[in-house]
């Protein structure tokens, strides 16, 4: 395991190691670091960043797509230099603690130029951008799943063909006319038509059916994702596949005749979101009146159904707000006060600038938060 640590000051206003504020957070970090482990059978430090939402999944994937505003990645983790520091500390005790096997992965993008290496750190630096691509998996995985782990964390990225959205240009190998609309793919930064790139046997599947799309993908011995770049969010947005007629065809002929089994099991599945969402609320409610027992039932109740809201991206849908996390419960609670009980709205609102707005009820929500924990 490389030691990035080494090129990191201590910060000497940090707290001290073993106090009860430093346990907190290493549990926090733990818990991120398991629950990315159980959930993608490895753990890397961007998905620990994202598993503690400090780093918003939105943005890695505007950043595998090559979107222009994530052209390195780092500048979007949301925390100072200090929480850094603890994070990678407490992460690294934790791999050797578990013994873990490290897995170096690759980050690329099939971009206009073709394939590109993706860039995390601002200045390339060689051993930062090594400790970014390396996950970590059980030492006990058998060889033959760690292989596919290796495979899965490496896989090249599609072939991407790109939809014109502008009137100019040809073929650079035939020279045929590419109007607005036609698709085209670009080899070495060169544009080709579907002709000329052997892609003129496959059919265009629109995006909109999942199953659909998954198994004429899978069944397809060649295929392409089509793209088409929107101007007004700058970046490429997927419209759909390329693939061969027989993989379509077979894709149709499966999905019609399980059709019927699979809106059942649709059904059987939004019945069982709902329950788990209703006993998830359940919990969460209690967690909060016992963290704050002056909380009113009513408002803990609607800060649970709020924050636990499938799909929300809130707090209580992280790994850590479903495990109840001391912390999860404090940020789901904190936000409440500020949108009910203080002027935060109306800040916003007259344009002061978010943070500016924050530190003016600070002391509003730390009155309610003591109110509540009955201090």
């Amino acid at each position: 395991m490389i030691d990035p640590m080494r090129r990191l000051r201590q910060d000497p206003n940090s707290e001290t190691e073993g106090s009860p504020r430093e346990s907190s957070f290493q549990e926090r970090v733990e818990h991120a670091a398991e629950a990315a482990l159980k959930r993608n059978g490895s753990v890397g430090p961007l998905e620990l960043f994202q598993e503690m939402r400090l780093l918003q999944p939105v943005h890695v994937e505007g950043w595998r797509k090559g979107n222009e505003y994530y052209r390195t990645l780092q500048p979007w983790i949301q925390v100072g230099p200090d929480k850094f520091q603890k994070t990678i500390r407490h992460f690294q005790e934790w791999v050797k603690q578990h013994g873990l096997r490290p897995i170096e992965a690759t980050y690329t993008h099939r971009g206009p130029q073709g394939i590109e290496q993706l860039q995390v750190t601002e200045d390339g630096d060689p051993e930062w951008e090594k400790f970014y691509r390396t996950h970590y998996a059980p030492a006990d995985l058998p060889e033959k799943k760690t292989a596919q782990l290796a495979a899965k964390l490496n896989r090249p990225p599609e072939l991407v063909v790109f939809e014109k959205v502008s009137d100019e240009g040809n073929c650079s190998e035939c020279g045929a006319e590419l109007p607005q609309g036609a698709y085209l793919l670009m080899e070495k930064g060169q544009p080709l038509c579907l002709t000329c790139a052997d892609l003129d046997e496959l059919v265009f599947l629109p995006a909109g059916d999942a199953a659909l799309s998954r198994r004429a993908h899978k069944h397809s011995s060649l295929a392409a994702v089509v793209v088409r770049f929107n101007r007004r969010h700058k970046r490429y947005e997927r419209q759909g596949l390329l693939v061969t007629e027989d993989a379509l065809a077979r894709a149709e002929d499966e999905c019609a005749a399980d059709a019927p089994a699979r809106a059942v099991a649709r059904a059987r599945a939004a019945v069982a979101r709902e329950e788990e969402d209703r006993e998830f609320v359940a919990a969460l409610a209690e967690a909060i009146a016992q963290r704050y027992p002056a909380c009113p039932p009513e408002e803990a109740r609607q800060i649970a159904e709020h924050t636990g809201h499938r799909h929300s991206g809130r707090v209580g849908r992280s790994a850590a707000g479903r495990a109840l996390d001391a912390h999860a419960v404090d940020l789901a609670v904190i936000a409440h006060i500020r949108h009910t009980h203080t002027k935060y709205d109306e800040l916003l609102m007259r344009g002061t600038a978010r943070l500016d707005a924050r530190a003016l009820i600070r002391e509003g929500i730390d009155r309610v938060l003591a109110k509540w924990s009955g201090a």
